[in-house]
């Protein structure tokens, strides 16, 4: 039989109660500001785009196909994009969504001055920042791939297509611009783009131009319009842009996803869950939900390997692509299907990667010190709240004994002359 001694306890329950008190407002403290990091709040500007329970979707709770053939289990305590900022430029993102409140940063609207990016009215946005960063819940089968990345919304558009018409606002080429170099500014790290036009504006190549050369990693839709002739997609075509393109659940092309040089990856884009505005989730197609798949393994490379520049991370992502049905480098399937694990584990021997454009690979040291400070600012705030912490349970450790030894009665002082 195991014999326990047992401790008897010669504090007072009075002073039990203090430290107990003493302790539970310390952590009350701690835990307000958590809470006031995430929280958020939405423009006036969203009262238009209420989401009727009608339109809510249903909550997943099987493991979609996407994510199962990822393996995301095996990222765990390896990577999960935590300290990554992505721009989803899009249709913003509605942070009512549970799975969202927590992973959304204020951002930009371009539509309405007053607004900061957190509403969505068509739900486009919504959907592909979840395949990127969407919190782990109780009961979910679907989550995001960079469940730890923060995702800063640029709402540039409210179009949809109905009847073969698109209608809704959205941003001019000049205003699109506009809203990537505001989000580069914001000191990001990967640039998600899962929109294409086929005008070659000089504008919105110039703000991709500036994008690259502050070290960002640019990801952009290939684009649907494969029976329409494949018409040139920006900004997926510009020098740096890591153009990708849809495969379905089989490994094959979805059968819209546009086939040329451009295309340097593909992704998931066929029988896509995500997010659904408000609660739930719903089901997506398009190269347009391909793009987060390879934004969040891009938030999770450079997690992992901090050093690497953007030119790095693009060439770590194709070069650990999984094979696809067509030769590597095809116009069809690019480099091969994204992996995320193996683009974060994998040994790479060949790193010259194929993106037009892209410059030799190169360390990025002011990106490197950038990230450093923002560590080494995390880390001396943490240590700074856990030395509060020990000085005030060393100074409760201290006093208790003393005033256990005098049974919590006040000290009288000592009469003239007398030695105590």
């Amino acid at each position: 039989m195991l014999n326990v001694r047992r401790r008897t306890d010669t504090t007072p329950r009075t002073a039990r109660t203090a430290l107990f008190t003493v302790i539970c407002g310390l952590l009350t403290t701690f835990g307000a500001v958590g809470i006031a990091l995430v929280t958020v709040t939405t423009p006036a500007s969203a009262a238009g785009c209420a989401t009727s329970e009608a339109h809510r979707g249903q909550i997943e709770t099987s493991v979609p196909w996407a994510q199962q053939r990822y393996g995301l289990e095996r990222l765990n305590g390896i990577a999960d994009g935590t300290g990554q900022l992505v721009a989803v430029v899009d249709s913003g993102v509605d942070v009512t969504h549970p799975q969202l409140a927590d992973a959304v940063v204020a951002g930009i609207d371009s539509l309405d001055p007053q607004g900061n990016g957190q509403v969505d009215c068509v739900g486009h946005g919504t959907a592909v920042s979840s395949i990127i960063a969407a919190r782990p819940a109780s009961g979910v089968g679907f989550r995001g791939i960079a469940p730890g990345a923060k995702i800063m919304p640029v709402r540039v558009s409210e179009r949809q297509e109905i009847d073969g018409t698109a209608n809704g606002r959205a941003v001019s080429m000049q205003g699109l611009a506009r809203g990537i170099v505001e989000a580069v500014d914001r000191d990001i790290d990967v640039l998600n783009l899962s929109l294409v036009t086929s005008e070659n504006d000089d504008a919105l190549r110039q703000a991709i131009e500036y994008a690259v050369n502050h070290d960002v990693v640019v990801v952009a839709a290939a684009g649907n319009q494969h029976a329409a002739g494949d018409p040139i997609p920006y900004p997926a075509a510009y020098p740096g842009v890591i153009g990708v393109g849809a495969i379905g659940p089989g490994g094959e092309r979805a059968a819209d996803s546009q086939v040329g040089a451009y295309v340097d990856l593909v992704a998931p884009g066929e029988q896509i869950v995500a997010a659904a505005l408000g609660r739930g989730h719903a089901t997506y197609r398009g190269t347009s939900f391909a793009v987060p798949f390879v934004a969040a393994a891009a938030a999770l490379v450079r997690q992992y390997h901090p050093a690497l520049s953007a030119s790095q991370v693009a060439a770590r992502l194709t070069a650990t692509a999984d094979p696809a049905p067509g030769e590597p480098g095809s116009p069809e399937y690019g480099a091969g299907v994204v992996n995320p694990y193996r683009a974060v584990t994998g040994q790479v021997t060949d790193t010259s990667g194929r993106l037009a454009g892209v410059a030799p690979l190169q360390a990025s040291p002011g990106r490197t010190a950038a990230r450093a400070a923002r560590t080494r600012n995390l880390a001396l705030a943490v240590a700074g709240a856990c030395c509060a912490v020990a000085l005030v349970f060393t100074a409760l450790a201290i006093a208790l004994p003393h005033g256990a030894r005098r049974r919590w009665r006040p000290e009288r002082p000592s009469p003239a002359g007398r030695i105590r």
